[in-house]
């Protein structure tokens, strides 16, 4: 275990709307802000997302087990994520409940995100930590790291 305490930095709220990629306006506007690490939540709705369910067996580096919300289709979406670097790329790293009709999947979001409807996000930069999300290589993923 490792950590640092930090304090909080400047707060967006920020709203996607039916058919933005979520993840790519998110990456956008924390390069734009230049927001070196922060916390979000998210609620609204996904119609697309490619999120990991888990590993095929609790190994490391771990086979991710791939699921898929399809583009005609929608979720309702509740998350938490966090924002670090790598080198000169942030790295984005949310856990979200993906949820229709009573039936729920929990996943590490990673790609092809649209949105359905509205998805609200709420962002809260963190500072006085210094702290990026390298490549590690035995885990085969990108690891929050605290550099003194």
């Amino acid at each position: 275990m490792d950590y640092r305490q930090g304090r909080t930095g400047r707060i967006f709220t920020i709203r996607f709307d039916e058919g933005d990629d979520f993840l790519k306006g998110l990456l956008e506007i924390v390069r734009n802000e230049q927001i070196r690490q922060g916390w979000f939540q998210v609620i609204g709705g996904l119609r697309q997302a490619e999120f990991v369910t888990g590993p095929q067996e609790p190994t490391m580096p771990p086979e991710p087990v791939w699921a898929s919300v399809e583009e005609n289709s929608a979720r309702e979406t509740l998350g938490a994520g966090s924002i670090y670097w790598d080198g000169d790329e942030p790295k984005i790293h949310l856990h979200a409940a993906l949820g229709s009709h009573g039936q729920t999947t929990t996943g590490c979001v990673r790609k092809g995100t649209r949105v359905y409807l509205i998805l609200e996000v709420f962002l809260v930069e963190i500072e006085g930590i210094e702290a990026e999300r390298p490549w590690y290589e035995k885990g085969g993923f990108n690891r929050l790291t605290f550099r003194d």
